[in-house]
């Protein structure tokens, strides 16, 4: 609802950091790291994703080569061609939980996976915390990240008095930044209607099998239109940390 000018025309994954949609920062961070077989739990808009894969362009993010008054592209570089995508229909409605368990069959035989909410970017060393998550061995894992808002926290006594105020993000309240590790065990804990984060994580927390991995680094997800333009500022600027790609590059 907060990025209501866009979310009525296209789903939150597609609106666009720059020429691309946040979608697909996503995805070439992660195939950065290696890591290109993708499954897509479409909902809300899953045609216009579908859409926007089948129609892409690779000449609006590489240089390329035309020639015979442009019947010929001959592209420099290439960034997808070695991407496998899995579309699956999960559902208008579905929360976190049942997207994943309805993608389950695409998991067979993968001990482990990564996950993401798909409207945050981070400058994570996902290698990094893979290892982390392996070392552990536990069932999950996600980011915990500083609390990213401007409200204020409030401390008051019995009688109303406030006793002081602060800055969310001044404060130790830390939040679930996804970047989520997940071994397969993971579906043993959802259940048919549950939320990930609420009746799962519970019985992964009574277990001792979930970690929240702190990090400091960068982070932000797209909640509001303000969080899109300071993304598409951070863009324009072609310092986007998030951008890990661009520089191995260099």
């Amino acid at each position: 609802m907060r990025l209501r000018d866009y979310s009525d025309r296209i789903p939150k994954p597609l609106v666009e950091v720059g020429l691309h949609p946040i979608l697909w920062h996503l995805m070439k961070y992660y195939a950065h790291f290696g890591h290109k077989d993708f499954i897509l739990c479409l909902g809300h808009g899953g045609a216009a994703i579908k859409t926007y894969f089948r129609t892409y362009d690779e000449c609006l993010s590489n240089d390329f080569v035309m020639e015979k008054g442009g019947r010929e592209i001959k592209l420099l570089r290439r960034e997808i061609d070695d991407w496998r995508i899995a579309f699956v229909d999960t559902g208008p409605t579905s929360n976190v939980g049942q997207r994943l368990l309805r993608v389950r069959q695409h998991l067979s035989g993968e001990t482990a996976f990564l996950a993401n909410y798909a409207d945050g970017v981070s400058d994570l060393d996902l290698n990094a915390h893979i290892e982390t998550f392996q070392r552990r061995g536990r069932i999950a894992c996600f980011l915990s990240v500083p609390a990213p808002h401007t409200f204020h926290v409030v401390d008051a006594d019995a009688e109303q008095y406030v006793r002081g105020l602060q800055l969310v993000g001044q404060s130790n309240v830390r939040v679930n930044g996804g970047f989520f590790v997940f071994r397969s065990e993971i579906f043993d804990y959802i259940r048919e209607g549950e939320e990930l984060v609420l009746e799962p994580f519970r019985r992964l927390i009574d277990k001792r099998e979930l970690l929240a991995v702190p990090y400091d680094g960068f982070w932000r997800n797209m909640d509001t239109f303000k969080d899109k333009i300071a993304l598409d500022e951070l863009w324009a600027s072609e310092e986007a940390p998030w951008c890990v790609w661009k520089k191995a590059a260099m």
